[in-house]
This record gives C-alpha cells, sequence and structure tokens, in this order.
C-alpha cells in the first residue's frame, strides 16, 4: 500500500527494482505515490472504520477489541516491513540476497500457508473441540457475511506478515553465513535483524485473545521462538566475523 523510496549507495541497476508483495500495491495504481505515513494511516482508518461499522450495525462490540489488535498488528507490521526494507536498500549487500527477500514472493506463499493452516483451524478442527469456538465467541452463533468476510481479510494481513518474518529471518541467516560483508555493513544488518525480531514479537498482542486455544497460542508463540532464534543467530554470525 505504500511505495519506498530507497536512498541506495549503489546504482539502482545493482540494487534491482525489488519490492515486497505489500509495496508493489501501491505501485500498481497509475498516478498514485502515498508517503509512508499516510498510506500506514489510510490502512489503519480503513480497517479500524469497516470493524466499528460492522460492529454498529450487527451489534458486535464484544469482538472490537480482538478486531482492533489484528487492525494494530496489521498496520504496525506494514510500518515495520517498510523499515526493514529501507535499512536494506541503503546497504551494500549482494543482489541475489536482495532479489531472494524482495523478489522472489516467497513471503506470500509462508502466509498463505499459515493462513490456510488458520482458516482449517477456525472452520474445521476447533467447532469439532469441546467449549465455544473462537468465531463464535468473536461473530456470535450466526455471523453476518460482511463481519466474516471482515474477519477473514484481516486476518489474511496479519498472517502475510507472519510469513514475512519467516522469510526475513530465514534470507538474513543465510546471508549472515553465506556472504560476508564489510563490518560497517555486518553492524546495520544487525539491527535489520533486531528489527526482524521485533516484528515478530508484535503477533504476540494476539495472545491474549487466543489464550483459551492452545494450538493457536502455541503456534503464535513457536513463531515468535523460531523467528528469534533464526535472527538472532544471524546477530551472533554478524558479530563474529
Amino acid at each position: 500500500m505504500s511505495r519506498a523510496n530507497p536512498t541506495n549507495r549503489t546504482s539502482q541497476d545493482e540494487q534491482g527494482p525489488y519490492q515486497w508483495t505489500y509495496e508493489s500495491i501501491v505501485d500498481a495504481v497509475p498516478g498514485v505515490t502515498l508517503p509512508d505515513w499516510l498510506a500506514l494511516t489510510i490502512q489503519f482508518v480503513l480497517f479500524e472504520g469497516l470493524l466499528l461499522a460492522i460492529a454498529l450495525r450487527y451489534d458486535l462490540w464484544d469482538g472490537v477489541p480482538a478486531g482492533t489488535a489484528a487492525v494494530v498488528v496489521a498496520t504496525t507490521g506494514s510500518a515495520l516491513m517498510l523499515a526493514i526494507a529501507r535499512r536494506i536498500r541503503t546497504l551494500s549487500t549482494p543482489a541475489t540476497y536482495r532479489k531472494l527477500l524482495f523478489g522472489s514472493s516467497i513471503e506470500i506463499v509462508l502466509g498463505l500457508l499459515s493462513y490456510v493452516g488458520l482458516v482449517t483451524y477456525l472452520f474445521v478442527y476447533n467447532p469439532r473441540q469441546s467449549g465455544t469456538p473462537l468465531l463464535e465467541s468473536i461473530l456470535g452463533t450466526e455471523p453476518p457475511i460482511p463481519a466474516v468476510f471482515l474477519t477473514l481479510l484481516i486476518l489474511w494481513d496479519v498472517c502475510y506478515r507472519i510469513g514475512t518474518a519467516w522469510w526475513a529471518s530465514v534470507t538474513g541467516f543465510w546471508v549472515a553465513v553465506r556472504r560476508p560483508t564489510d563490518r560497517e555493513t555486518r553492524s546495520q544488518l544487525r539491527k535489520v535483524d533486531a528489527l526482524i525480531i521485533g516484528f515478530s514479537l508484535l503477533q504476540l498482542v494476539l495472545v491474549p485473545f487466543v489464550r483459551d486455544h492452545g494450538l493457536l497460542v502455541f503456534a503464535l508463540v513457536g513463531h515468535v521462538i523460531a523467528v528469534t532464534c533464526v535472527s538472532g543467530s544471524a546477530i551472533f554470525v554478524r558479530s563474529r566475523g
């Protein structure tokens, strides 16, 4: 939804026209160029506005706290994605790394896998367990179609960012091990690794809303631990380089 305007140390040809899939959305709209802060504001206001409108229309106020938390996670995740991309584009990193990270769209695949797993849990696994299903506790026993649509859309936004954190941590570790860089670049990339860890920690905001659903808690906490271990290992390797 927002286009980054990187300042490169190397030429544009060397850096390559690589972007997160998220960043490329605005580029698909001719003549539209939004500053990051405005794109992020539009993202939050649009989703939160729809959330509140549906809550008002169908009296679903019990679901607003969880929905707002998911919107905050998605919007803040967008801001961190832009910050990570901007930092990487200012560094003299290998073109292969930038192509893998931004140009492969693997984060979409990983996000899709997590989304399919979540949808399977919500509509198949969870209803077969004892207790109130998660969607029913949020949207009621007969959820309105617009509410379900918006819920799934926001959840996709969150899952996409989970997939992005996975891919950013893996590629960061790969370049730390396989592609040595100068001391200054290593120092800056350690900051990127720390941002990626923060990016994953952001998802823990959702844990209180699924605390009665052990499998989802396990998935969220496990995701954070995995990213922290991989990106933490990248920081360790860069510190010894």
